[in-house]
């Protein structure tokens, strides 16, 4: 039965693309099984295996100290701040993001962070019939964020029509910065964010192909990275800044938009008796089920994807922390591969705002498809879903 509603679920998301698709008869389907394929068995291999228990473990725990540096400097600072035994959220999860922030600056500056980029770049364009520009944008949003992967193509941004420019902002969209890897961590089990960091790569090319199929001749597809020359403490400064600036936004997106869920929730209580996420949990409770969510469950966990869809992957993760125990292992499994993007309202915004800062036309262009974006981008983290669902 479970493999059953998973294929259900999988013609459900791919119809749901195809009904969107610009261009039906360019959909390229041999790159698409293989890269379902793929999602498979490596999902599989980071879930199932003992090498992926030990991939898993390694990774946890180069986050783990990263986190406990991180703290080292967080502590010096706002040391004695919050009473003993308390763990505020701004303190432990978002300010850390400072120090991965520093981290990534300094593999970016000695050059080792592009040098992956390119090459898993490339190595992507041979599996999933698409640009190189487009591969390695990807692998580079997974890196360095969604908004600052344009500084890296911003000498393309100009030249590329609007179709090349939605697969590049549906990359974006569909995974996240390493930077904030370790605050998804301090909430959700990581091999769920793992694994779905991994899977959102290839999902994002899949749903891309059918939406906004395309063929990008060989004299278009030309890789050059923008670099920009600065000294090592004017690179440490920057990204110390950007660190703290991501920090801080978030920081106050959170306050926003708990406070208004909140009051939201006291409203409709009031009006009908139940919470808004109780309501939205039935909206969403059928693509619950298509993912492979127990039925007891299904409305809990619409509740919590909706909530990721109108507010951000924060608050969601905050909702279902509270409640994992009282959820089904597999039920938590699947949420947390949902929850492990950027696909929301707000990121509509940071991204068209991040591409008119660099290029004022093409970021007019990404705001006009800004709801197909995000479209698109909801239906890769679906998809990523119930791909783990077959899995656990």
């Amino acid at each position: 039965m479970t493999y059953l509603i998973g294929i259900l679920g999988l013609l459900v998301v791919f119809g749901l693309a195809y009904l969107a698709s610009n261009n039906r008869k360019g959909i390229k389907y041999k790159p698409i099984a293989i890269m379902i394929v793929i999602q498979l068995l490596l999902s599989a291999l980071l879930l199932n295996t003992k090498f992926g228990f030990v991939i898993i473990n390694g990774i946890a725990s180069v986050f783990g100290k990263l986190l406990e540096f991180a703290n080292a400097g967080v502590s010096f600072v706002f040391g004695g701040l919050a009473n003993k035994g308390e763990a505020p959220f701004f303190l432990n999860v978002l300010l850390p993001i400072v120090f991965i922030s520093v981290l990534i600056g300094i593999l970016q500056h000695f050059k080792i962070l592009p040098f992956i980029m390119k090459w898993i770049g490339l190595a992507l364009s041979k599996i999933n019939g698409m640009g190189k520009l487009e591969s390695y944008n990807a692998v580079a949003s997974a890196i360095v964020g969604q908004s600052e992967v344009f500084i890296t193509v911003k000498k393309q941004l100009g030249k590329l029509p609007p179709n090349r420019l939605y697969t590049l902002c549906a990359s974006a969209m569909s995974t996240i910065s390493m930077s904030i890897v370790g605050a998804y961590m301090t909430m959700i089990e990581p091999k769920y964010v793992v694994t779905a960091i991994v899977i959102n790569l290839f999902g994002g090319f899949i749903i891309a192909s059918i939406i906004n199929p395309y063929t990008v001749p060989d004299q278009e597809d030309i890789l050059v990275v923008q670099e920009e020359k600065q000294t090592f403490f004017e690179m440490l400064g920057e990204y110390i800044m950007d660190g703290f600036k991501v920090a801080v936004i978030v920081g106050a997106m959170l306050i926003g938009f708990v406070a208004l869920m909140a009051a939201i929730d006291g409203l409709f209580e009031m009006v009908f008796g139940l919470s808004f996420q109780h309501i939205l949990g039935y909206i969403f409770s059928p693509i619950a089920f298509i993912m492979g969510i127990p039925a007891s469950e299904i409305i809990t966990a619409g509740g919590i994807m909706a909530t990721k869809l109108v507010t951000n992957e924060f608050v969601a993760m905050m909702s279902l922390s509270d409640i994992a125990s009282t959820l089904s292992p597999k039920t938590v499994g699947i949420v947390s591969v949902f929850l492990v993007s950027f696909a929301n309202f707000s990121s509509i915004g940071i991204i068209a705002g991040a591409v008119k800062s660099l290029h004022e036309k093409q970021g007019n262009t990404v705001a006009r498809f800004g709801l197909r974006l995000l479209y698109g981008a909801t239906l890769v983290s679906v998809l990523s879903a119930i791909i783990v669902s077959f899995i656990l």
